[in-house]
């Protein structure tokens, strides 16, 4: 064989290979990721229903576009032939219907019909196939056990058919717009359509052809009617979401009659196809539109002569479904509503008795706590703190809630001629470890204490973190190769580096000739081809990124947007909890993103080091995550097989309470005349951060409910009336156990007023020695920062806690220097919650205002103002404890330290001293 031949041979193995991969490469790569994680059939059970529904459509589309482009060939003859080209005395002028008749005089007609109709169903097929989920749910759709009052159908009906016949409706219209098109451009360029004349002339033929698809768009029109029946579950006016009475009055029976119009318009049409005319087509138009123009304008003036007047009875048994049904759709219907009376009488001795929750009243805020940890922990610039995450952990025998985030690594923040290959896929590839920190302690100069922090992790709380790689997180997806001939970057020491290689067992086999190309041409990159670090064991980890590795597993889940890190086994995994959903359920009001169903359906849990992924149904009840085990058996396991350490740290989602406390703001009201009156709409509290009034979040707790023996976490919100700031209950949902997703109202008596946290900020805002402080604070250079303000209910009372964080005006980390709390008409703001929590509840009066200080981590010029004593019986310690303080700040500000002890020991004992009898 020639040398020439066997090239020519090779070079077109490497050209068909390409255009295999260019066609087929994500197809390849996708196989090898989902069989890495073990669900290879979910993904082979995707690609057959994407396949299967593209050539199905392909064919719905192909045959009637081909069947009607070969009838417009067959009804039309050649015109007397034109010039192609027409010269004139200025231009050169191309006559396309010309041009295209004399390539239909090499290519056979049909044939170029053909290729046309075979073209365009691929596009209306490929369009198709990306709804692949719409079809298998309407094949495997689990009933819902459950029939809407209306029609009698189950709610699966119009959770997965009905999506699925809209589609329908909707291909059947694209369908027909490009057939017509199709049509009329073949009877165009043929000589059956002459746009050229004044009206546009056109042949019988072409008359009749249009007739006939006239007739089946009127066919389309009678599909539409016969499922707008169902949509009027589905619609609302701001009365009724769902069927109304004009609905049942009028539209029910009347899309029937215009079904039946449809079908006859439709018959009409194709009739004409003989008569070739414009009366039966126009006809057809007036039997059809001008029943529906009535039935538009006799709804509203059945709604303003006979609705309107007496609205509420008559709407009446559509509000109690709308209400029923919005609330069942929302899980709200088991929502337990208990009295808030306010009438307890909190002490110290209460709150000491209370220490559980006194004792996890979370004084960091996420907002500043993660500026403190950039500056504190992440010890290299290419270390990365994205987020902080709330859980909880038994520490040392206590049910202790913690605030924690992941050290991961991001590439992008090496120094630039850092940013090589080698570097970003070889080196450094992982972060490590993570800090965690009780919410509500800190050190001297205002800093949290950490329970876990440094690299490696050190624990001064018993943790033992043996495996703190970080190779799976939320920063950006970067694709890495592990176990190379290279080693890894795993941790700085010092001013030296400590590397290492992986020992884990995630990533994909890269070895191979093949899977190197396949790899290479799928990111692009001939590095992983040519480079000699990829070696027979090296793996490949891609879909790092946790929300991206989810959306491609399981795209059908919608996912929450806080995802959070637990430690468990020496190591780290991440819960995200996702989501089942639909904007079909009957009756069921939509929230602001357009869904009106929603369940919190799936926990995932995803190992930060090998990157498993596991699948847990945390609602067993659900049809729709009951359809989705029926389509992809295997996948999901039940929450009883989560390791029992792991499910302690479960919780209520945040994004899923929020919607549902969206909803309840309104549908708390289940008396239907209330509810149409809109006596008691409610809202979110107010409040202030960094200057800023926004909507208050909710917010998770350790607390021991009114009449429960034990502390327990959950997730709360207050909530107030609308257009009103005083709060009217709080909601909450419970997260241990098995009292998981007990979610209970607590209802405050409208007879006594209760202050919202606006007016509390506010309040505290207003009282005279706070404020002076902080213009003190703010004078002196530094930002005065107010954190969460916390609503504590206690042994029916409510305790009011806010952080107060100072930060230089130009610096970066925020100091927990004061907490502010309040309760009833008294705000004592206090160096430490333990000092301000005994000055509300024991302090005296006068001393109950003042703040308690000490000296600044920013040193001496941020000291606060000297105490003016109150006026006081003589013979009162009062005024010689502020005289001591005063003192002691006189000596401080000039750095004598002898005196500053002296008088500050003085301090202490007229403090301890009872006060003198008048």
């Amino acid at each position: 064989m020639r040398p020439r031949t066997i090239l020519i041979g090779l070079t077109a193995v490497v050209v068909v290979a390409l255009i295999l991969l260019s066609l087929l490469d994500n197809f390849f790569v996708n196989l090898l990721w989902f069989g890495e994680l073990g669900y290879r059939n979910v993904y082979v059970t995707i690609i057959e229903a994407q396949y299967a529904i593209f050539g199905v459509i392909w064919l719905a589309a192909f045959i009637p576009l081909v069947i009607s482009g070969f009838i417009a060939v067959r009804l039309t003859h050649d015109r007397e032939r034109l010039r192609v080209v027409r010269r004139t005395e200025d231009m050169v002028e191309v006559n396309l219907p010309e041009l295209i008749r004399a390539l239909g005089e090499r290519v056979p007609w049909r044939l170029l019909v053909s290729g046309v109709a075979a073209v365009l169903a691929i596009f209306v097929a490929q369009s198709e196939s990306v709804s692949w989920d719409i079809y298998i749910k309407a094949l495997d759709g689990v009933p819902f056990g459950r029939v809407d009052p209306a029609f009698g159908h189950d709610i699966g009906f119009y959770i997965f058919t009905l999506p699925l016949l809209e589609d329908w409706r909707d291909l059947f219209l694209l369908i027909l717009i490009l057939a017509t098109g199709l049509t009329a451009a073949i009877y165009w360029v043929r000589g059956g359509l002459d746009f050229r004349e004044s009206p546009p002339r056109i042949s019988r033929a072409a008359a009749g052809h249009f007739s006939v698809l006239l007739g089946i768009f009127f066919l389309q029109r009678a599909f539409s009617y016969w499922l707008a029946r169902f949509q009027l579950l589905l619609h609302g006016n701001g009365v009724v979401y769902g069927l109304r009475y004009v609905d049942h009055l009028l539209w029910k029976p009347g899309y029937w009659l215009l079904f039946v119009l449809a079908i006859i318009a439709a018959l009409l049409c194709i009739l004409n196809a003989r008569e070739r005319s414009l009366r039966l087509p126009v006809l057809a138009a007036i039997v059809l539109f001008a029943p529906s123009f009535v039935l538009s304008l006799l709804q509203p003036a059945i709604e303003s002569l006979w609705v309107k007047p007496d609205e509420l009875r008559i709407e009446m048994p559509y509000l109690q479904r709308n209400i029923a049904m919005t609330r069942r759709a929302y899980k709200l219907d088991s929502v337990d509503v208990r009295p808030f009376l306010g009438y307890g009488k909190l002490t110290m001795q209460s709150v000491e008795n209370d220490a559980p929750t006194i004792d996890n009243i979370r004084l960091w805020d996420p907002r500043p706590l993660i500026a403190t940890f950039k500056q504190l922990q992440e010890i290299r610039l290419y270390y990365d703190f994205r987020d902080v995450d709330i859980d909880r952990y038994w520490i040392n025998g206590k049910y202790t809630q913690v605030m924690l985030s992941p050290r991961e690594l991001n590439p992008d923040l090496l120094a630039t001629n850092a940013q090589t290959w080698v570097n970003r896929h070889l080196k450094f590839t992982h972060g490590n470890g993570l800090v965690m920190t009780p919410v509500n302690r800190k050190d001297s100069e205002g800093l949290p204490i950490f329970y876990i922090n440094n690299i490696p992790p050190a624990s001064s709380v018993g943790f033992n973190l043996t495996h703190p790689q970080v190779y799976f997180g939320q920063e950006n997806d970067n694709y890495v190769a592990v176990d190379a001939a290279t080693p890894e970057f795993d941790y700085p020491r010092g001013s030296d580096n400590v590397f290492g290689f992986y020992n884990g067992s995630g990533g994909i086999p890269t070895a191979g000739l093949w899977r190197r190309l396949l790899f290479s041409y799928y990111f692009r990159d001939i590095n992983l081809l040519v480079t000699e670090n990829i070696v027979a064991k090296t793996r490949l980890m891609i879909r790092r990124n946790i929300n991206d590795r989810i959306a491609n597993l399981a795209p059908f889940l919608k996912q929450d947007h806080d995802p959070y890190v637990v430690v468990h086994n020496g190591g780290m995994v991440w819960i995200c909890d996702t989501y089942t959903t639909s904007d079909h359920y009957p009756y069921s009001q939509p929230n602001f993103d357009q869904i009106n169903y929603v369940r919190n359906s799936v926990k995932v849990v995803i190992d930060a080091r090998t990157g498993a992924t596991d699948f847990y149904v945390a609602d067993p009840e659900d049809p729709i995550i009951k359809t989705w085990e029926r389509i992809f058996p295997g996948m999901f396991k039940p929450l009883s097989a989560m390791p029992a350490d792991l499910r302690a740290h479960i919780r209520y989602p945040e994004d899923f309470f929020l919607v549902q406390s969206d909803i309840y703001r309104t549908y708390h009201m289940t008396d239907p005349e209330v509810f149409y009156n809109r006596e008691d709409l409610w809202e979110f509290p107010r409040e202030n951060y960094a200057d800023e009034t926004m909507q208050m979040q909710p917010y998770y707790v350790i607390m021991r409910l009114p009449g429960e023996k034990n502390a327990e976490y959950m997730l709360m919100i207050p909530m107030v009336p609308r257009g009103r700031d005083n709060m009217i209950s709080w909601i909450a949902a419970r997260c241990d156990g098995n009292d998981y997703g007990h979610l209970f109202e607590y209802a405050f008596s409208k007879e006594r007023l209760f202050y919202g946290p606006y007016q509390i900020q506010a309040r505290i805002n207003q009282n005279p020695d706070i404020s002076r402080q902080y213009s003190l604070w703010n004078q002196m250079g530094s930002k005065v920062i107010l954190g969460n303000l916390i609503v504590i209910p206690i042994q029916e009372s409510l305790l009011y806690v806010e952080p107060l964080y100072i930060r230089a005006q130009n610096g970066q980390l925020p100091e927990l220097q004061r907490v502010i709390a309040s309760y009833s008409d008294r705000i004592v703001m206090g160096e430490t919650l333990e000092q301000t929590l005994h000055a509300l509840f024991q302090g005296p009066p006068e001393l109950a205002a003042p703040t308690v200080t000490g000296a600044s981590s920013a040193g001496t010029s941020n000291l606060p103002e000297p105490v003016v004593a109150s006026a006081a019986p003589a013979g009162s310690n009062t005024n010689a404890a502020a005289d001591h303080y005063n003192r002691a700040l006189a000596a401080l500000r000039r750095g004598d330290w002898t005196e500053f002890g002296a008088e500050m020991q003085a301090l202490g004992g007229e403090l301890g001293r009872p006060p003198a009898k008048p």
